[in-house]
């Protein structure tokens, strides 16, 4: 999306899931996005919070996680606030940067001593979610995730953004600038609706009982 901002400041943009557009130099604020471009936010740092206690639900008596994340995008925001809110709830967060494909497989060489994995999201996990879910698996690892998609492929949980409805509000900022108002008029929009979807299959195979409570809460569960 970067590249599309520096290859045109004239024709409009709309982005439907940016992690970080401020930070990673889409707009220049939320509220006033200036330029060409608008869109809509997943606001994966504030959701941070949210995904570790989750992960304490079904890890009780965590004391020791690792997070995966690409450390060349976005994601090295989540990362750095989910290490952040790991220091004030006494927990011990290792890190598992990862760039590319390659550093995958020698990355989980370091999950050893961790009892869970929070996974964040980017392109590049996204294209290796099986990947990732299938070393979580063979190391026996509980996984947090933020897309469902991570989850049909075998991943313990999520809780993010429901994605179907950030698309279907960016083409509504499309009809809007088709309709004549300037993108640098509209501000950048943010996730109202959030899936929490659970695989029980993996829970199973992990040894791990989910709360009731928890699942009653979810929007899906995988059986």
């Amino acid at each position: 999306m970067l590249e599309a901002k520096r290859a045109t400041s004239v024709i409009p943009i709309v982005f439907a899931a940016a992690s970080d557009p401020v930070g990673g130099g889409l707009v220049a604020s939320l509220a006033r996005p200036g330029g060409n471009v608008t869109g809509l936010s997943v606001q994966n740092t504030d959701l941070a919070g949210k995904r570790l206690e989750l992960l304490r639900e079904v890890v009780p008596g965590l004391r020791r996680f690792a997070i995966l994340a690409n450390v060349s995008t976005g994601a090295l925001l989540e990362m750095h606030e989910v290490q952040a809110l790991a220091g004030k709830l006494g927990l011990e967060a290792a890190t598992l940067e990862i760039r590319r494909t390659e550093d995958i497989a020698p990355a989980f060489k370091a999950l050893k001593g961790a009892e869970a994995l929070y996974v964040c999201y980017d392109p590049l996990v996204s294209a290796n979610r099986v990947r990732i879910v299938t070393f979580a698996l063979a190391a026996r690892r509980t996984t947090m995730h933020d897309h469902r998609g991570h989850v049909e492929a075998g991943g313990l949980m999520c809780y993010g953004p429901n994605f179907v409805d950030l698309f279907r509000r960016a083409a509504e900022l499309a009809d809007k600038i088709l309709r004549g108002t300037k993108p640098s008029d509209i501000p950048v929009e943010q996730p109202t609706k959030f899936d929490l979807v659970v695989n029980l299959i993996t829970a199973r195979a992990l040894g791990l009982t989910v709360p009731e409570k928890l699942l009653a809460t979810a929007d899906e569960v995988i059986e």
